[in-house]
Formats: C-alpha cells, sequence, structure tokens
C-alpha cells in the first residue's frame, strides 16, 4: 500500500511539473507517515544522503566551468581548434566538434558546452553562411561529449550513489567520448560532401602555433584535473578545487577578464545550482533507502533475469528504461533515482558498474537532445534566436552517430574499460 501510494504521487508530482527535489522528498514523506516511521527520518536520511566528501567536487567543478565561461577562454579555444580542422570541407563543423572535445575537459557539463561555446559556434557559422539547422545540430549533439570526457559532474554524482571509483569513470570516459567526436565529425563530413560546405582557409603552421600559444594555459586544465587523478596527486574532489584556484588564476591575473562583478555573479550561480543538485541527491537518497527497504530492485532484477540471462540483452533493456526516463526528466535526477534500482540487478548479473556508468550517462545525454525536457535544446533556442521545435528537427539527424556509438559501448565493453583497467586495476 505506502509503495504503490510512493509511486503514484512521484509520477503525480512530476507530470505536475513539481521540482524533482520536493517530489521526491513529498512522495518519500507520505511512505514514512503511512508506514508509521518517525517523521524526523526523513531529514535523517537527506543529511546522511549529501554528508559525503565526494561530493564536495560538485560546486567546485560548476564554479570551474563558470569561470572558463566568463574569463572568455571559449573564444581562444574556439581559435585553437578552428586552425586545427577549421581547413577540412565544412570545417567550422568539425571546429564546433573539436571545441567541444577541448572545453569538455574544463566544464563537465552539456548545458555549460552549449551556453558558453553554443553562441560563439553558431554566429561563426552563420557568419560562414552555414544553414542555421545544421549550426545548431552539430552544436548541440556535440555538447553531449562534455559529461562524457572528464572532468564530469554526472560520473561524479554516479560515482557517489553506486560507490565506484570516479577516478575509474573518468579514465572510462575518455575513449567514448573520443568515438562520440570522431562518430559526429563523420556526420559533418558527409553533411559538408553533400552540401558543398566551404573549407575555413587552408591550413596553415603559423597560425596553429599562434592559437595554440594563446590557448596554451586553459589547455593545461584537462591535463591538471586528468593528470593529478591518475598519478595520484590529489582525488578528484582536490581535482575540482585545483580546477578553481587555476581558472582564477588564469581570468584575474593572467587574462585579467574576470571583474569582482564578474566573480560575484559567477558565484551566485553556482550556488543556485550546486543547492538545486544537493537537494535532489539528499532527496533522492529517502527514495533510494525506501527501494532498498522494500527490496524492489531484488524484485525487479529477478523479473529481469526471469527474462533472459544474456548480459547484452539485459543491457539493452536497462538501456531502454533509461532511454524512457531520461525523455521526461533531468539528468541529475535520473541519476539519483535509476541508479538505486539499476546498480543490484548489474551486479547480480555481472555487469562492470563502471561500464554501467558509462552507457547510462551516455544514454541520459541523449534526453538532453529529446523533447520534453531537452534543456541543451532549450538552452541554444536562446542562444540561436531558433525556436524550440526547430531546433528539435535541427538535432534528431545527430542523433544517430550518437545511438551508434551508445551501442558499440553497450556490445563491446572493452572501448571503455581498458583504459581503467590499464591505469587501476
Amino acid at each position: 500500500m505506502a509503495l504503490t501510494v510512493l509511486f503514484i504521487l512521484l509520477a503525480v508530482f512530476l507530470i505536475l511539473g513539481v521540482p524533482v527535489a520536493v517530489a521526491l522528498g513529498g512522495a518519500s514523506l507520505a511512505y514514512i507517515m503511512i508506514k508509521g516511521l518517525p517523521d524526523v527520518l526523513l531529514i535523517h536520511r537527506m543529511i546522511g544522503g549529501i554528508d559525503s566528501f565526494p561530493l564536495l567536487a560538485i560546486p567546485f567543478f560548476i564554479l570551474a566551468g563558470h569561470l572558463m565561461n566568463t574569463g572568455g577562454i571559449t573564444t581562444k579555444i574556439f581559435a585553437f581548434a578552428r586552425s586545427l580542422v577549421g581547413w577540412l570541407p565544412g570545417g567550422l563543423g568539425h571546429v564546433n566538434v573539436g571545441a567541444s572535445v577541448i572545453f569538455a575537459g574544463m566544464s563537465g557539463a552539456a548545458v555549460a558546452d552549449a551556453g558558453g561555446l553554443g553562441n560563439v559556434e553558431i554566429k561563426a557559422m552563420r557568419e560562414s553562411g552555414y544553414d542555421t539547422d545544421f549550426s545548431v545540430g552539430v552544436t548541440a549533439a556535440s555538447s553531449t561529449i562534455g559529461p562524457i570526457i572528464p572532468p564530469s559532474l554526472p560520473l561524479v554524482i554516479y560515482g557517489v550513489m553506486a560507490s565506484v571509483s570516479i577516478g575509474e569513470l573518468f579514465a572510462a570516459g575518455l575513449v567514448p567520448g573520443l568515438l562520440m567526436a570522431v562518430s559526429l565529425m563523420i556526420m559533418v563530413a558527409w553533411y559538408s560532401w553533400k552540401r558543398d560546405y566551404p573549407r575555413d582557409g587552408r591550413i596553415s603552421a603559423c597560425r596553429i602555433w599562434e592559437t595554440f600559444k594563446q590557448a596554451f594555459l586553459p589547455l593545461l586544465t584537462p591535463v591538471i584535473i586528468v593528470g593529478g587523478i591518475a598519478t595520484g596527486i590529489f582525488t578528484p574532489t582536490e581535482a575540482a578545487v585545483a580546477a578553481v584556484c587555476y581558472a582564477l588564476v588564469l581570468g584575474l591575473l593572467v587574462y585579467r577578464s574576470l571583474t569582482w562583478r564578474h566573480l560575484v555573479r559567477v558565484s551566485m550561480d553556482t550556488i543556485i545550482t550546486s543547492a538545486a543538485i544537493l537537494m535532489i541527491i539528499a532527496s533522492a537518497a529517502v527514495f533510494a533507502w525506501i527501494l532498498t527497504s522494500e527490496q524492489v530492485a531484488t524484485k525487479l532484477g529477478a523479473a529481469l533475469l526471469g527474462i533472459t540471462d544474456n548480459t547484452q540483452i539485459l543491457l539493452l533493456i536497462m538501456m531502454g528504461i533509461v532511454l524512457l526516463i531520461g525523455l521526461f526528466m533531468e539528468t541529475i535526477a535520473a541519476i539519483t533515482i535509476l541508479v538505486p534500482v539499476l546498480m543490484p540487478i548489474a551486479l547480480s548479473a555481472g555487469i562492470d558498474p563502471v561500464h554501467l556508468g558509462i552507457l547510462l550517462i551516455l544514454n541520459l545525454m541523449l534526453g538532453l537532445l529529446t523533447p520534453p525536457v531537452g534543456m541543451v535544446l532549450f538552452v541554444l533556442a536562446e542562444v540561436s534566436g531558433v525556436r524550440f521545435e526547430r531546433c528539435v528537427r535541427a538535432t534528431m539527424p545527430f542523433l544517430v552517430p550518437l545511438v551508434i556509438v551508445l551501442l558499440l559501448i553497450t556490445f563491446i565493453p572493452g572501448i571503455a574499460l581498458w583504459l581503467p583497467n590499464a591505469v587501476y586495476r
């Protein structure tokens, strides 16, 4: 009875558009009251859910991404990527993807990529005669690389929720992220051949060297973060603090592009975003405790294993569930709800939790490109001045290469696991 009320209330709240944290917390409170448990249990479980040192990485990575955006770093990254691959047919499309790969090593969030680089990329492509739909589509698709290539906010949250090494998750995301970039560049090349898109000048070693010198210090950010974690110099949380310190040095002392007014605005944005994420995680901790105590994951796992004992088919079923949830729910909320359910099933089926994490995040990235939630599409609609419905149509073709990469990683786990196996195991 209480469990039924929990799921019904949660569904009703989400349909009505109630904030996810309130929906999870309210439904969980109703369960606790029906069970006759003390109300203070809700607060106790919420506090326990966010009482985790690795979660400190979230506000610091968010702040680092905001500082990089505000400090004018994105224009230097775009210029360097332009000098590297702009000479290819459809050059600015390739630049779009390349810049996202570089920026992914700094922000770790798709929305930050779309909002920061998106404005620069779409403006440059329009001025060079590219179709608006193509410009928006490739910008939206390439922004999903950010949460796969380390550092990654979704991977940090997954690692905390699933008790999986964040360092291993970061290592596992590198090759799939690059594979996403290659697949999107193949798509860009095909569009460029079909529509005869121009090259952005000729390749020039001098130009590459000049833009590299300007972008050199920002390019060190992912080296510091990933290299520091891989070598054991600092933990992922400490890496996030290091990224913030480095971004402050670049913005305040090197480029002098950050003002105190910028710092206040960036700090307030970070506080608001971090508070929203942590509230979701806290409420999800109560929800996860209820699911565990009611053995929901165990029962669902037994049902799925009763259908098939083939690991790959089971993964496809699980990814279908994730894809459906991702269509209607924001990434962080989906992770906090899905992990307590899917993790026990994955462990009982012998699925590597690191492999599951990469699949889960990549799958949820598709949800950022599809209505009705589609956060990246809403951001790009605002940045580009294009209607949301047109952004949806423009992005649909670019889902094809991303889905192909998802299937490849599903059926060939070694794509994601060989690097963490080599470094950590």
